[in-house]
């Protein structure tokens, strides 16, 4: 079998024959030919073949995962946009996003209202109540006291996404809350307040793409079409945003197994 393998793989440097019995392995070579022949002596040690000893009880601790890859679910007849709508919408979220990125130090500088508490990168729950408000977090509705009060109450209602607040997240921050408002969306229908986030975290969000982001974007289109397909008339306020997310999921990022037919 050896030799079968010396004849396979010529050699590539020049070896003078001798005993390998003759080497001394407890000391350091003397010569790059004694080195050489140290590297033939080890090698003619190795097995043929070599069987990985595997403990079964470790691969059932970490099974294989099943992604889905499918697209997007279609749209009921007449609900999904044309394909000039679609293109209108993704040339204005590119001028958006060359905007956000040239005021981005500006608007970061600016000091937030004392009302303001961004959360930290891994408060899911911080972020949700966050962006959602605790009216739609909670699900409690507004009470009569709350509606007739003079003003907003952003930690109810939740917070806008302003671009003084934006500007400050790094892109493990916005994938991180895309991630929690995804998991939120996974279980629930959309709400406006997710719409707006999800919108100003997109046109925040920097290509190339991350694994991670990649993978929530089209998630977000998948669910976004999931919605779509419940809606019964075209004059629901959710189909012009669920419509606008899968757009830009797939037209501006070339997520295009995901677009909506021309």
């Amino acid at each position: 079998m050896k030799s079968d393998v010396e004849e396979l793989m010529p050699r590539l440097l020049p070896l003078e024959s001798g005993d390998l019995d003759d080497l001394d392995f407890s000391e350091p070579p003397r010569n790059p030919q004694d080195y050489l022949r140290q590297v033939q002596r080890e090698a003619s040690l190795c097995p043929d073949v070599v069987v990985a000893q595997i403990d079964p009880k470790k691969l059932k601790k970490k099974q294989t995962v099943n992604a889905s890859i499918t697209g997007c679910q279609a749209a009921p007849a007449g609900f999904s946009p044309s394909l000039k709508w679609q293109l209108k919408q993704v040339s204005n979220f590119s001028e958006v996003r060359q905007r956000v990125h040239k005021h981005r130090q500006h608007w970061r500088s600016q000091t937030l209202d004392d009302n303001v508490v961004v959360p930290n990168s891994d408060d899911e729950e911080g972020w949700k109540i966050f962006c959602l408000g605790e009216n739609v977090y909670l699900n409690s509705p507004p009470t009569l006291e709350e509606t007739n009060a003079p003003g907003l109450d952003y930690v109810k209602t939740g917070f806008p996404p302003f671009l003084s607040i934006v500007s400050r997240l790094n892109q493990a921050t916005i994938s991180a809350v895309l991630e929690y408002l995804m998991t939120w969306f996974s279980e629930r229908s959309f709400v406006p307040q997710l719409g707006r986030w999800m919108y100003a975290l997109l046109a925040c969000l920097e290509k190339p793409l991350l694994p991670e982001a990649h993978s929530l974007i089209r998630q977000l289109a998948r669910r976004s079409s999931e919605v779509r397909a419940t809606l019964e008339i075209k004059d629901d306020d959710r189909l012009s945003p669920l419509n606008l997310i899968i757009c830009l999921v797939a037209r501006y990022f070339e997520q295009n197994d995901l677009a909506d037919g021309d």
